[in-house]
């Protein structure tokens, strides 16, 4: 029994290197353990030792190492010496029995010391006195969880053990034998390291280790030597929890056993700033019902995350958790992947009429229960209308679309289009913030998925294309330009931006979610607002809830004011060029339009196309009103100036048409165009309104009444 236990333990066994994680610049993050009982243990790293640390640590735990099989006779009868004598015993541990039982420990006794001893023979036997010395220096415990001489000279001194001097070296040498009692950062315990460690540097000096002019300047340093402050992880611990669970799912490639330094691409300066920005926006949206945020910053050069905020920190409800990896319903921010479908599949055309007209097979409205008419797709696309949207999803299919958004990974669940329905188009595929920027990342370039890297050595995917370049491109000049998203987003506001940046905004059902995802040429930067318990925000959505902290970010990275006007625009398709077309109808502009947009077309594009598919009412044949509905009952508010008691009058009509005139009981009241909203002072009574085209005897809408 005892010589197959001195056998089972005459292997040499070490736990897995723990990393060590940097930010970019090398400023500490974090480093990953393993747990052992009540305690965390770090480091284990395979390091060639270097020959003076070697010899400091022999020089202290076992000066015979050379010269002994694994077990020292002297020692041995040393101590029973001692014993007897009832002098201070003194250890008989040689370092290869010291290993013994740092890779297996055992209850301390006689029966267990005796099998050290004949492991610790074995064990010299078979891997030689430099291999049990390198185990023992990447085995043994230096305090604070440390284990290993490569580990311990990077947690006290910043350094690799190789560039240590001697004093640093005779420190740490001395810490081993008592690492609670010999605690560097504790002053009692720095007191006792030093005395110890001259005991080393005397040691050395005898055994001609260290040349004597050497030996006063080593020992000057070592009682003036201070050690660096503790390395402290940043505050944002949900960001060190999701590289953690990022290294432990993917690994790294090329990480060094023997110093298995990580670099992080996070920018904890860069983080840090965002994160003051959004304490800086932050009192008016939680104000409103708001509780948490995530913000995510990455640099479209190599897709890399320079700043990841997953949540408002501890101390805030559900504070804890990682939103940016919290499944949540997305709003509109699928539409573009949407629209960029169906632009390659030659679906939709960029001069294509589409049409935000009430929807009553759907029940589909829009978020601000008004219709704006007939619409360009790049007019859809930025206002985030919801009708044209499922309108393009009837056109594509739940099925193809689905199918897109698995491509996209912005889902893994594995249910049929008609478990989501048509609310596909508009939120209802719930999703995370990082797919999100995984997705707009690939519409960023070019349609081309490459993944985000979140560190060095992080196994990437192949690229693969999810997305034609001339639809991506497309897509990007649809959400970057500001009059296009007029009138539901005004210019000037949270959306608008003094350099050319693609932006989509999100609202879920109920305000419970705000999202704005934004790219421009160097940066992606993702953000939402909502709360921990899923409640509703008091009229927070995309906009205003996500749109300040993304807008003052993007400025931020870009160094910019929002003065700081630069012309451009973003990537337009291979072989496009710009064209002025009627907003109204999507026909060549000749001076005569009230609103003109330039799309990017190819050369010999199609004229408008004007599709009536579903809905049936999707492109009006004559004058219809919007606003307000047939049979509509209004209290005007006692507290509200009667200049300001209005009723909002909208309208759509026939492509083409320039004007409409608006009648109020038979009588005039205002021309306007089609798009042009009109306010009507508020009377009381039963009240008729129509429409008409003007100096024409025909095209009369249908009368709604009003009380």
């Amino acid at each position: 029994m005892w010589i197959a236990a001195c056998i089972g333990r005459s292997d040499l066994a070490a736990p897995t290197p723990t990393p060590w994680l940097t930010d970019r610049h090398g400023a500490f993050l974090a480093q990953f353990g393993h747990q052992a009982g009540d305690r965390v243990e770090y480091g284990f790293w395979a390091l060639p030792p270097p020959e003076r640390l070697a010899r400091a640590t022999l020089a202290l735990e076992d000066r015979r190492f050379a010269h002994h099989p694994g077990v020292d006779p002297l020692a041995v009868l040393r101590a029973a010496w001692g014993n007897l004598t009832g002098r201070p015993r003194s250890g008989a541990s040689t370092i290869a029995m010291q290993v013994v039982r740092l890779q297996r420990p055992a209850p301390r006794g006689l029966w267990s010391k005796s099998i050290e001893a004949g492991a610790a023979l074995l064990l010299t036997a078979r891997h030689g006195r430099e291999a049990v010395l390198a185990q023992y220096l990447r085995l043994v415990p230096y305090g604070n969880g440390s284990h290993g001489i490569g580990h311990a000279a990077r947690l006290y001194f910043e350094k690799p053990a190789g560039d240590l001097g001697w004093a640093e070296i005779s420190l740490l040498s001395a810490i081993p034998q008592a690492p609670s009692l010999h605690n560097p950062w504790r002053p009692e315990g720095l007191r006792r390291a030093r005395a110890r460690g001259l005991l080393a540097l005397d040691r050395l000096a005898a055994e001609g280790a260290i040349p004597p002019e050497e030996l006063s300047t080593a020992r000057a340093q070592l009682a003036a030597l201070r050690l660096p402050a503790a390395p402290r992880r940043p505050e944002d611990l949900g960001l060190v929890l999701r590289l953690q669970k990022t290294l432990a799912e993917e690994g790294a490639e090329g990480l060094d056993p023997a110093e298995p330094r990580l670099r992080a691409s996070i920018d904890l300066g860069l983080q840090a700033r965002l994160r003051r920005l959004v304490a800086t926006h932050w009192p008016p949206l939680a104000e409103a019902g708001a509780e948490q945020v995530a913000l995510m910053a990455v640099s479209r050069a190599d897709n890399r995350v320079r700043v990841a905020i997953t949540s408002a920190g501890a101390g805030t409800p559900g504070g804890g958790f990682d939103y940016t990896a919290a499944l949540r319903s997305p709003g509109s921010t699928l539409k573009p992947f949407l629209f960029g479908l169906a632009l390659q599949r030659g679906q939709l055309t960029p001069t294509e009429i589409m049409a935000d007209v009430p929807d009553g097979a759907s029940g589909i409205g829009n978020a601000d229960g008004q219709f704006l008419g007939p619409l360009l797709p790049r007019q859809a696309l930025a206002n985030s209308r919801n009708v044209p949207a499922v309108t393009l999803l009837r056109r594509v299919g739940l099925e193809t679309t689905l199918d897109h958004f698995h491509t996209l990974v912005l889902t893994t669940e594995r249910n049929t289009g008609a478990y989501y329905g048509l609310a596909l188009a508009i939120g209802g595929l719930p999703t995370r913030l990082d797919r999100l920027m995984t997705a707009y990342a690939a519409m960023a370039d070019d349609g081309v998925m490459n993944g985000l890297r979140w560190y060095d050595g992080q196994p990437r995917p192949r690229p693969q294309r999810i997305l034609a370049a001339d639809a991506a491109r497309q897509i990007g000049l649809f959400l970057s330009d500001p009059q296009a998203r007029l009138p539901s987003f005004p210019r000037y506001g949270h959306t608008e931006f003094p350099f050319p940046v693609a932006l989509k905004t999100g609202t879920s059902q109920g305000y419970r979610d705000g999202w704005m995802l934004a790219w421009s040429a160097d940066w992606l930067v993702g953000g939402w607002v909502g709360r921990a318990d899923a409640g509703p925000m008091q009229g927070l959505g995309g906009a205003n809830g996500a749109g300040p902290l993304v807008q003052a970010a993007m400025l931020a990275l870009h160094e910019a004011t929002p003065d700081a006007l630069v012309a451009g625009h973003l990537p337009a398709p291979k072989g496009s060029t710009p064209s002025s077309l009627c907003a109204e109808s999507g026909a060549p502009d000749e001076g005569q339009c009230r609103q003109v947009l330039v799309e990017w077309l190819a050369p010999g594009a199609a004229a408008p196309v004007i599709r009536a598919s579903a809905p049936a009412a999707a492109v009006p044949s004559s004058l219809a009103i919007l606003s307000p509905e047939n049979n509509s009952r209004i209290w005007r508010n006692p507290e509200t100036p009667p200049a300001l008691a209005r009723l909002r009058l909208r309208a759509s009509a026939p492509p083409g048409t320039q004007q409409i005139l608006w009648l109020v009981d038979g009588e005039p009241f205002a021309t306007a165009a089609p798009g042009e909203t009109i306010w009507w002072p508020l009377r009381p009574g039963r009240h008729r309104i129509e429409l008409r085209l003007p100096f024409a005897e025909t095209g009369r809408s249908i009368s709604v009444s009003v009380e």
